[in-house]
């Protein structure tokens, strides 16, 4: 029985994903000014480096994409996703008010997600990304990326 027969969907590839997140996110950039779809693929690269697998892959896809608005929750509950990539990537999705311990409790609670949200925060870190940006920003950033990276034991 394949598929169309039982009126399932086949889930998402992390090539898929890709081009959904560029889509979504199409038009935003980085505090660079850089278009946002390069942070996307540099945290996608870093998790296949790291030894991440489809799910981690897809997911550092759409790591940001509920966070930012570019798709929806709805979206998200619906997506043709493993129940592990949906966790993944809610599990990396800020929650308004929540503080940097109850989202790093979250991360280190949903299996798979430290591994792309450490892809995630080399490449926020990457001294070459925040070279382009204002000293004090550049100063804010590091500091609230090396507390993260503490909490998360990395």
């Amino acid at each position: 029985m394949t598929t169309a027969d039982t009126g399932a969907s086949a889930l998402l590839t992390p090539a898929e994903a890709e081009a959904i997140a560029r889509n979504a996110h199409a038009g935003q950039t980085d505090k660079a000014g850089r278009p946002y779809a390069e942070h996307l693929a540099a945290v996608a690269e870093g998790v296949r480096a790291r030894g991440g697998d489809a799910d981690q892959i897809t997911a550092a896809w759409l790591h940001d994409a509920i966070e930012d608005d570019a798709l929806t929750r709805e979206w998200l509950a619906r997506a043709a996703l493993t129940p592990r990539t949906r966790a993944i990537v809610d599990a990396l999705t800020k929650r308004p008010g929540e503080g940097p311990q109850d989202y790093a409790r979250r991360i280190l609670a949903t299996p798979g997600a430290l591994l792309v949200k450490q892809a995630d925060l080399a490449h926020n870190a990457d001294p070459g990304r925040l070279a382009v940006l204002p000293e004090e920003t550049r100063r804010r950033l590091t500091e609230k990326y090396a507390r993260m990276r503490a909490l998360l034991g990395l």
